[in-house]
C-alpha cells in the first residue's frame, strides 16, 4: 500500500492557513505599533495555537512591549533551518524537533512548555480501529496497518510502547503516514486498520461504529507534553531581554487561556483563523495549556524514542532545557 503522507505534524483539526498571519496591531487597545518591538513565531495552524492567538489578541504581549507575528508552520522541525538563520525569533511544535536539534548540536533550546495531553479522563487523541478490522486492545495492532500523521514522533513512539506494555509485539506494527482530516477515510476504504486521531475525528469514527483501542499518551506517558516553545542558544545569550519579555507573555498568555472565563475569547481565535464549523469550533477539546517544562515526560519519551531506535541515542536534556 502506498503511503498517504501527512499534511501536518500535531492534532490537526483545521485547514492550514495560506500566509495568514495575526498581531498585536490587530488590539485595540494596544500601544501603536512605532513602540512595539516585532517578534515572529513560528506555530502550527491548528486549534492548539488558539491560546497564542488569543493572547495576542488579549493585548498580553502587547503589555510588554511586543508585536508578535504568527509565522504558519508545518512543524517544529521544519521551523528550526529559520530560527537558525534568524527569519523567525521563536517556534512552537511537537519535542522530537528540538530531541534532533539537540542531537546535531545546532544550539536550539526548549524555553518553555506550551501543550500536554491530559493524564486522565478523555485524552486528545486515541487510536481508534475500524470495526471490520477485529482490533479491540493495544496488543492486537501487532500486524495492523496503523495510521500516524508523521513517522518517527511522538505518535508512533507513544503507541509501539502501549502495545508491549499490552503484550504484543511493537516491531509487528505496520505504520503508514495519513494526514489526520484524510484517516476517516481510508479506515472506511480499508487501506488502514487503525488511526492515531486527535478529536474531533476520535468522536467521528466512534460514532459510525469504529473502536476505540488506546489513548496512547495516557498510556505510556500520562500528561505528557506535546508542544514546546524554542529558541536558539545564540538569542537567549545575546538577547535576554527579549527572550525574557516574551517568555513572561507567553506564561500570562497560557494561563489567560487555562481560565474558563476566557473560554469564549479561545474559541472565537479558533473560528477567526481556521476553516472550521462553528460547531467543531466550540467543541473540539483543548490540550492542557502551561509554561513550565515537565522534564520527566520528555526524559521518559526520549528513552523510548532510543528503546524503538526512532532515535539512536538521547538528547542532553541539560543543554536543551533552559526554563525561562
Amino acid at each position: 500500500m502506498k503511503k498517504v503522507m501527512a499534511l501536518g505534524l500535531i492534532a490537526v483539526t483545521a485547514i492550514a492557513l495560506t500566509g495568514c498571519t495575526d498581531s498585536d496591531a490587530s488590539t485595540p487597545s494596544a500601544p501603536t505599533s512605532g513602540d512595539l518591538r516585532k517578534v515572529r513565531v513560528a506555530a502550527l495552524p491548528i486549534t492548539e495555537t488558539a491560546a497564542l492567538w488569543g493572547g495576542i489578541k488579549a493585548g498580553i504581549f502587547a503589555e510588554r512591549g511586543l508585536q508578535v507575528e504568527v509565522v504558519p508552520a508545518q512543524g517544529g522541525a521544519q521551523a528550526i533551518p529559520a530560527l537558525m538563520n534568524g527569519d523567525i525569533d521563536f517556534a512552537i511544535g511537537q519535542p522530537f524537533g528540538p530531541f534532533r536539534a539537540d542531537l546535531q548540536n545546532l544550539g536550539v533550546v526548549i524555553i518553555g512548555n506550551y501543550a500536554s495531553s491530559y493524564a486522565d479522563g478523555d485524552d486528545i487523541n486515541a487510536v481508534v480501529a475500524s470495526a471490520k478490522s477485529g482490533i479491540r486492545r493495544p496488543a492486537d495492532l501487532a500486524g495492523k496497518r496503523v495510521a500516524v500523521n508523521s513517522l518517527g514522533a511522538a505518535g508512533d513512539v507513544t503507541i509501539m510502547a502501549a502495545v508491549e506494555q499490552d503484550g504484543g509485539d511493537p516491531k509487528k506494527i505496520k505504520f503508514v503516514e495519513v494526514a489526520f482530516p484524510d484517516a476517516p477515510a481510508q479506515l472506511a476504504a480499508g487501506n488502514i486498520d487503525a488511526a492515531w486521531v486527535p478529536e474531533p475525528f476520535v468522536t467521528q469514527l466512534k460514532g459510525r461504529g469504529d473502536t476505540l483501542v488506546v489513548a496512547p499518551y495516557q498510556a505510556v506517558v500520562p500528561g505528557l507534553a506535546t508542544l514546546t516553545t524554542i529558541t536558539t542558544t545564540a538569542r537567549t545569550d545575546k538577547d535576554a531581554k527579549l527572550v525574557g519579555d516574551f517568555s513572561a507573555a507567553m506564561r500570562k498568555t497560557l494561563e489567560w487561556a487555562r481560565d474558563p472565563a476566557n473560554q469564549p475569547a479561545v474559541r472565537q481565535a479558533i473560528k477567526d483563523n481556521l476553516q472550521l464549523p462553528p460547531p467543531v469550533a466550540e467543541s473540539v477539546r483543548l490540550p492542557a495549556f502551561g509554561w513550565d517544562v515537565d522534564r520527566a515526560s520528555l526524559q521518559k519519551l526520549a528513552e523510548l524514542a532510543q528503546k524503538y531506535r526512532v532515535l539512536d541515542r538521547q538528547p542532553d536534556l541539560d543543554r536543551l532545557i533552559r526554563q525561562q
